[in-house]
């Protein structure tokens, strides 16, 4: 059982603050997708597949609310919202650990990922 890696600490890097930035434009989009929003007082970090052996792509930035396309089982991830092997795809090859998203459920709440 793994704790996926976050950053709760109020320093921020420069390249740490652009790519949330980036990130914060990304997930503002304008479709109809419900979003659900990220554990208070956590920067989760975004990685390409569902477990934190996979790279980070970016790391989220306090308050923001994500889009949850699809899931998929992977590593299994202790967070404020409990322990879970579900990952939440946020983007195109982009995953949260949904112990970290409040989505109102321990299990899917969209399809699963192909």
């Amino acid at each position: 059982m793994a704790m996926e890696e976050h950053t709760d600490s109020a320093t921020d890097s420069a390249t740490d603050t652009a790519d949330a930035a980036e990130g914060v434009a990304a997930l503002a989009g304008s479709d109809d997708v419900t979003r659900y929003p990220i554990a208070p007082g956590y920067r989760v970090n975004v990685r390409t597949g569902p477990g934190t052996k996979y790279g980070i792509v970016r790391t989220l930035p306090y308050g923001v609310k994500v889009p949850v396309y699809c899931q998929k089982p992977g590593e299994r991830v202790t967070g404020p919202y409990g322990t879970s092997n579900v990952w939440d795809n946020i983007a195109n090859g982009q995953f949260v650990a949904d112990a970290y998203v409040h989505t109102g459920s321990d299990g899917y709440i969209a399809p699963r990922c192909d």
